[in-house]
């Protein structure tokens, strides 16, 4: 089994700790990156096996699963134990819910932040980053209505938890922290950030950046 990733990918990243929750250990393959050019030239590899061009990307045998939602859906059917969606319908339908906002509500202003960090321009975009600021408060006081009375989002840790983390996380780095009004998210964050399969991530994001950020 090997995994495409990239080194400051946030999608890359919830793939890497789903299959570490797995037990799981592929070949991680890192694709290059820079600011000045990106993942350009693409990666030969992920071009041939991906038509977006994109990481993650997960070949198990002559298989091939690109899309970090996919390969959560694979891998919980490939590896059942142990589940990181919920048993009941009602709640894989929030889980998936909850999943999907991180990449499609989060992430478009988690980027608009990473846009101000790495790829500055001459252009003056202090208020779409401000803007994306407040709106990443909004959604964290979103949040700590879901996580009332409970210790992960749907219950149980799940998909969701990996893929608001991954997003809340970034934020915070880029400059947009979790709001004080906001103590049931900063607890939640602070036992994700502690599981054995997350911690290792983090950290090689953090590096990764660091070392973006320096050249």
């Amino acid at each position: 089994m090997k995994l495409y990733v990239g080194p400051l990918s946030l999608f890359s990243a919830k793939a890497r700790i789903a299959l570490a929750e797995k037990g799981l250990e592929p070949q991680i393959v890192p694709v290059g990156w820079s600011r000045a050019d990106r993942y350009e030239p693409h990666h030969p590899d992920v071009v041939a096996l991906n038509p977006k061009r994109q990481v993650p990307v997960l070949v198990d045998g002559d298989l091939v699963v690109y899309d970090s939602t996919q390969i959560f859906e694979y891998l919980e059917e490939r590896v059942p134990e142990p589940a990181l969606y919920p048993r009941d319908l009602a709640g894989r339908v929030q889980c998936r819910r909850l999943e999907a906002a991180g990449d499609e509500i989060w992430f478009p202003r988690v980027w608009d932040l990473i846009e101000e960090r790495f790829y500055p321009t001459d252009s003056p975009r202090s208020e779409r980053a401000e803007a994306a600021v407040r709106g990443l408060g909004d959604l964290a006081r979103e949040l700590e209505k879901e996580l009332v009375g409970r210790e992960y989002l749907v219950g149980a840790y799940s998909v969701a938890d990996i893929s608001t983390f991954i997003q809340v996380n970034a934020a915070a780095a880029l400059g947009a922290p979790i709001p004080d009004d906001c103590p049931a998210v900063a607890r939640w964050f602070e036992r994700v950030a502690a599981r054995a399969a997350v911690a290792p991530v983090l950290s090689d994001l953090r590096q990764a950046a660091a070392r973006a950020m320096s050249s």
